[in-house]
């Protein structure tokens, strides 16, 4: 009570009237009445709107929140769209290159750098390269639990579709593009090995996504990677798989000469391979040396330590 506050005092002047004491009684009961109706409750009815499950019309709208609760959860990234052919030629197509060979600038060759195993990377190339298939080789990486990625061509697609599907499926393998008709990838006519290559960006752009498309209606997704027939490119032509959403892949290690070298100069090759090194071999051709030499390098390095890994 105020120092100041007036006092309510009875008839006689001495102390509260029967009107002030009923009042005040009152007022305790009414303000007990809450606390008494919840100690009424059932237990399980004493929880908020958000525990028993019914609406507050009084709470903020819930947000769907991140893993830590404290962020709306981000909406899941939209690709940008692939341009399309015009668009690449407008872009493109009088651009002129620099460079003509095995490592034009923003190929990878090499893994980056962090934690590195070795990238084993198989072309099959089909047609006139070879559209067999070295059951030999792909049991071997199988029974080793050694990841590869495997770059498919068009052709060797359509000669062994059975066989592309089973191997997309397996988890060990990662998919990736190998032209549509095993051309190297230059946008003026450049030669590679004696192989005529792509003559301009439009061609360019017909070597890359018709058999982009095959690969992403057996996978699922889009190939992540690209490398060319002979794996020559120019740089206007790594510039074009960029604007296409696709990375350049060459190799640091040439492991099987084009699946033209015996067994035992496989295994040397791809044995010389260490951490970071992306390797090339091939897996269209049966009757060579690829399948004995990689299992011999295979089974060295892993003896010495050595991990596998796909590409990035």
């Amino acid at each position: 009570m105020e120092p100041n506050a007036p006092r309510h005092l009875g008839q006689d002047g001495k102390g509260p009237g029967r009107r002030t004491v009923l009042l005040a009684a009152v007022l305790t009961l009414s303000a007990a009445v809450p606390d008494l109706q919840s100690r009424s409750k059932p237990p399980e009815t004493q929880g908020s709107a958000r525990d028993s499950g019914e609406a507050d019309p009084g709470a903020s709208p819930v947000m769907d929140t991140g893993p830590d609760g404290d962020e709306p959860a981000p909406a899941p990234a939209t690709p940008p769209p692939v341009p399309s052919r015009a668009q690449i030629v407008d872009t493109y197509g009088k651009h002129q290159p620099h460079y003509w060979g095995l490592e034009a600038p923003g190929v990878l060759t090499r893994l980056p750098p962090g934690p590195q195993g070795i990238a084993l990377t198989f072309d099959f190339c089909g047609g006139s390269g070879g559209s067999g298939y070295d059951q030999a080789l792909v049991d071997a990486l199988r029974q080793r639990h050694v990841p590869a990625t495997l770059f498919l061509n068009s052709r060797w697609v359509t000669a062994n579709p059975a066989t592309a599907r089973q191997l997309a499926a397996d988890p060990l393998f990662e998919v990736a593009n190998h032209g549509t008709s095993h051309k190297p990838l230059s946008t003026t006519g450049n030669t590679a090995y004696g192989i005529p290559g792509t003559k301009n960006a439009g061609e360019v752009y017909d070597e890359i996504m018709p058999n982009d498309g095959v690969l992403a209606g057996i996978t699922g997704k889009r190939p992540r990677y690209f490398r060319p027939g002979t794996a020559y490119m120019d740089d206007v032509a790594v510039d074009i798989l960029g604007a296409l959403g696709v990375k350049a892949a060459g190799f640091s290690i040439n492991g099987d000469g084009g699946a033209t070298f015996p067994a035992a100069v496989v295994a040397k090759e791809v044995g010389k391979a260490r951490p970071g090194d992306v390797v090339i071999c091939h897996g269209n051709h049966p009757n060579s040396g690829t399948a004995e030499g990689v299992k011999q390098a295979v089974d060295k390095l892993l003896a010495a330590g050595m991990s596998f890994t796909h590409l990035p």
